[in-house]
């Protein structure tokens, strides 16, 4: 038997109608094309889905189970109909973010409460799990946004660049380092370094200062929260490395120095990566707009 959703729809119809005449009306066809396609399917169902000659028209025990699928399966289709609809005009979709860089979310929450106002219907997740296997989950399509500072030549992925930022110093008002301009590599040596909890390789001071110095600190501790990260800081428990938009409150706090990295200081640049395909979709284009934008705000206070 081959049934086509437009039989689904005559067969609710005419339910819904209680006869032929009316159903044609609903469904804007003949009352004769109708009778025709309702004869046409009862033969390849190879059994009569209505009771003859009853007023309203009945549904027999078979027309009722076809009743029953196409009240469960028509609202779906309609459902999908819709969905592709909007994701065709690009209202709907899915923005799933895996964060390579730590503190990162210091500036990722204010631009997703923006996002969400103007794309309620897009379906946005952040995927801490997958932060250290970000790139290959993106090429999975577990993922459909990565930020990193990291960019590789991998086929079907694109980095686009979102905005600098400098790794900075940040250490007690009252440390031994609180006079210099500046810090080298060689004044981790005898500190204690806090830092976030990943892989040192992810890690601007060590990339860009202490792994080419071959310099070692003293001791590293790992700590989750950048709040928990100041507050050790701030009561001489160790020193750290945190991005200038994380610092923007405390270059101005007493209990607090900040320092460049080195006489000319660091820049790094930060990027998105998304499937090559998903680039132009305009909400995807309206993440990035906001993500470049906020960092300015951070950083100017």
């Amino acid at each position: 038997m081959h049934i086509e959703f437009r039989h689904l729809r005559t067969i609710k119809a005419i339910h819904d109608a209680g006869g032929l005449a009316r159903a044609a009306d609903l469904l804007n066809m003949t009352q004769s094309a109708l009778s025709h396609q309702v004869k046409g399917l009862e033969d390849q169902a190879g059994v009569e889905l209505f009771v003859r000659r009853s007023k309203p028209l009945k549904l027999s025990a078979a027309g009722l189970k076809m009743l029953s699928a196409a009240e469960d399966i028509l609202p779906r289709v309609a459902a999908l109909e819709e969905e592709f609809t909007g994701l065709v005009k690009g209202r709907l979709g899915r923005l799933h973010i895996a964060i390579e860089c730590h503190a990162c979310f210091d500036w990722l929450f204010p631009v997703l409460e923006q996002f969400r106002k103007a794309w309620a219907d897009v379906d946005v997740d952040i995927r801490p799990g997958l932060a250290f296997d970000a790139l290959p989950a993106l090429r999975r399509e577990e993922v459909d946004l990565v930020i990193s500072s990291d960019p590789e030549d991998l086929p079907g992925i694109t980095f686009l660049p979102l905005f600098d930022y400098e790794p900075v110093f940040v250490a007690s008002a009252t440390h031994r380092l609180a006079t210099q301009d500046y810090v080298t590599a060689q004044d981790f040596r005898d500190e204690t370094l806090i830092t976030y909890p990943v892989d040192r390789n992810r890690l601007d001071v060590f990339t860009q200062l202490l792994t080419p110095a071959k310099v070692e600190p003293r001791a590293i501790r790992q700590v989750e929260l950048t709040a928990v990260i100041l507050l050790l800081v701030a009561s001489g428990r160790g020193v750290s490395v945190l991005p200038d938009w994380v610092l923007r409150d405390v270059r101005y706090h007493s209990d607090y120095v900040t320092k460049p990295i080195t006489k000319g200081g660091l820049t790094r640049r930060l990027y998105a990566a998304v499937r090559a395909e998903d680039a132009a979709k305009p909400f995807m284009a309206h993440v990035l707009r906001l993500a470049r934008t906020e960092p300015v705000k951070l950083q100017r206070g």
